[in-house]
């Protein structure tokens, strides 16, 4: 590692731009170890350490000798950023000779079977989507991929799109009659050929969950995995180890039950009465879902709902519960209809799968009496989706993924909460790793400053956001803009942005007024721009130089209780005797809160301000946990201090304490 990471080594001698950074030598030879004695890693490495070729240079001297490596992200940036950037720069210049593969999800591509069938169904709303639909058709004969992506020219939102793509649900597999040319065939056949394997969580724990079946694998078999932002693994895995019915599954089905290759004149009539009873009973089931809801959200779903005890002690169903029986009797009507013919084609074959696992999905969720589970609703835009979520995914993990690979090496910028990993190894299931925090190449005591305002009142309180637009608004004065203001919730960035936006001469920029890049190319290219943001933005978004000096947390980033996952990983801590706010919303708030500040400083000449708008990191005990977990830059309640610091452009020292030093002076 020495002779490639050192001074005068090999990226030394090709990198215009090589720094030489200790934590990134010590990061790469733990997972070269890792890799060799075949154990668990875990390792935090913060904005600077150059994590990404600290594993990658490891992982493919493992993988041409050992076997093939998965390297998992959360982010398309990421994935992107290796595959465009990093992985290219290691082929040109490692003297052993690699292949490398990108994988996405199977709804980023198209699905050569079902574009010819929509070209005889009515899939289309208007004369603009026709023409859209002749680009897509035209695109997917020459392209190599059939990737999304490719489509630059087209809206990001196409509404005829899920009728387009290769979700494994409609998959035929191998008796399509497009399964040689297909991009997923394609794109499976470049993975098994490549030594690694570039994904991102969504896929591959979609993929773990599916292992063995006949659609849904995709993933060519692996001997270690690598995990990059492993801080999202555990909500990404809750999500694939559990069920879920949405209407727009349901739509889907009835659609193409329309299409079907049906002969018997008898059976096809049996079939369309049967889905006009599902059509119909189907809305009535969602409608039941929707009442008493807000317009977006997540909400827990009662006891209850389909089913409850009477005085007697029988159980009868509720109106919802009626509704779902007579949905799941058409649903029934249209398996046995399925069922009964002859020498089906692969189209028959594969809608007889869909029925019987949306009647297994939904048949679980409305029974809700797996007590590992939580039963719950979520509304996103046009769709409303039924879930069943396993609490906990520790033995899951342990059994399905940490048993049966190693190494699997976890590594992000925020591992760590309160100068351990014990949080991410119990809610992960990880209980034997190594561990390594890699320090960051970056100076904080002297390229930040944390502001911490004095006097605010607890953020509960009603009079909390006119007293954080007022410092708002000073904390802009001084850097002059240049600052994202992140917030909790998308409520609370409303509130800031209303009240501080007309009040300063700024240019104010909105999460929700374009999509996430055109924002942050719109704020790189504006003066003294501020971007009011919640938490798609506190992750995976990186701007370097004067543009981005100021970021200013509005609070503490504690999960919202009123989640339903939320609050039954919390409850269950709780009724095992332990305690969910010190176990649980600390150590994740604490991780959340360093990755949203460490959107600051971003490289070796960075500087800037990092304030927290929360008094509770003063007023309450637990503010000490948060303190020590956070970046060693100095920390000062006093404005005018800011602005001499930002005056000189940080090239005076302050006098201020640092995270590591002493707190004589700075009461908690």
């Amino acid at each position: 590692m020495e002779e490639i990471f050192g001074p005068g080594g090999l990226i030394a001698r090709a990198h215009p731009e090589y720094e030489y950074r200790p934590g990134q030598i010590q990061m790469a030879e733990a997972v070269l170890r890792a890799f060799e004695k075949k154990h668990h890693l875990i390792v935090e490495a913060g904005t600077g350490t150059g994590k990404t070729l600290a594993y990658l240079v490891p992982a493919v001297a493992a993988a041409v000798s050992g076997g093939r490596v998965i390297i998992s992200t959360g982010t398309k940036n990421l994935q992107e950023q290796l595959m465009g950037k990093d992985i290219p720069f290691l082929q040109s210049i490692l003297p052993r000779k690699f292949k490398a593969a990108y994988m996405k999800g199977r709804g980023n591509y198209a699905c050569l079977n079902r574009i010819k069938r929509a070209e005889s169904a009515p899939v289309l709303e208007g004369l603009t989507e026709l023409d859209y639909f002749d680009e897509v058709r035209r695109w997917a004969r020459e392209s190599e991929t059939g990737d999304r992506a490719e489509l630059t020219s087209l809206p990001e939102n196409l509404s005829f799109w899920r009728y387009l793509d290769a979700r494994s649900e409609t998959c035929l597999g191998q008796k399509c009659p497009d399964f040689d040319p297909c991009f997923i065939t394609r794109m499976r056949q470049r993975a098994s050929e490549a030594d690694i394997v570039i994904v991102n969580h969504h896929l591959f724990f979609a993929d773990l969950a599916l292992r063995g079946g006949e659609y849904g694998r995709v993933l060519p078999d692996y001997a270690a995995v690598i995990f990059d932002e492993a801080h999202l693994i555990e909500d990404v895995a809750s999500e694939y180890f559990g069920s879920q019915v949405s209407n727009h599954q349901i739509d889907d089905l009835l659609r193409d039950l329309q299409v079907l290759p049906i002969t018997s004149v008898e059976k096809s009539r049996a079939l369309a009465r049967s889905a006009a009873r599902v059509a119909r009973f189907a809305d009535q089931f969602w409608l039941g879902l929707r009442e008493g809801r807000g317009e977006e959200g997540r909400f827990s779903l009662l006891p209850g709902t389909f089913a409850r005890k009477t005085r007697s002690g029988e159980i009868e169903a509720t109106a919802q519960g009626q509704v779902y029986l007579s949905l799941d009797g058409a649903l029934s009507s249209i398996e046995t209809t399925l069922d009964t013919i002859g020498d089906p084609p692969p189209e028959i074959e594969n809608a007889l799968r869909r029925v019987r696992e949306l009647r297994f999905n939904l048949q679980f969720i409305v029974a809700g009496d797996d007590k590992r589970f939580v039963y719950w609703v979520e509304r996103r835009g046009r769709g409303i989706f039924l879930k069943a979520s396993p609490i906990e995914v520790s033995g899951i993990l342990s059994e399905k993924l940490f048993e049966k690979v190693a190494p699997v090496i976890l590594t992000s910028a925020t591992l760590s909460s309160a100068g351990n990993f014990n949080f991410i190894q119990e809610r992960l299931g990880l209980c034997e790793a190594e561990t390594l925090v890699a320090p960051s190449s970056f100076d904080y005591t002297e390229q930040a400053v944390m502001y911490l305002p004095p006097h605010l009142p607890d953020p509960r309180a009603p009079q909390w956001a006119e007293a954080a637009a007022e410092e708002i608004i000073k904390i802009l004065q001084i850097t002059e803009g240049r600052a994202f203001v992140l917030s909790t919730s998308v409520a609370g960035m409303g509130a800031l942005y209303d009240l501080v936006a007309p009040r300063v001469s700024f240019p104010c920029l909105l999460q929700g007024e374009a999509s996430r890049t055109a924002l942050l190319d719109r704020f790189r290219t504006t003066p003294h721009a501020v971007l009011f943001a919640t938490a798609s933005f506190w992750q995976g978004v990186d701007v370097r130089g004067p543009a981005l000096s100021c970021v200013i947390i509005d609070k503490l980033p504690f999960a919202v209780p009123s989640d339903p996952v939320v609050a039954a990983r919390q409850r269950d801590i709780d009724d095992r005797g332990g305690s969910s706010f010190y176990e649980y919303s600390i150590p994740q708030a604490i991780i959340a809160l360093k990755q949203g500040l460490g959107r600051l400083i971003r490289s070796s000449s960075d500087r800037g301000l990092l304030a927290i708008l929360d008094p509770r990191l003063r007023t309450k005990g637990y503010g000490r946990q948060f303190i020590h977990s956070l970046p060693p830059c100095r920390i000062t309640s006093n404005i005018e201090e800011i602005r001499e610091v930002f005056n000189n452009q940080f090239r005076v020292q302050s006098p201020g304490l640092t995270n590591s030093g002493s707190r004589s002076d700075f009461e908690l």
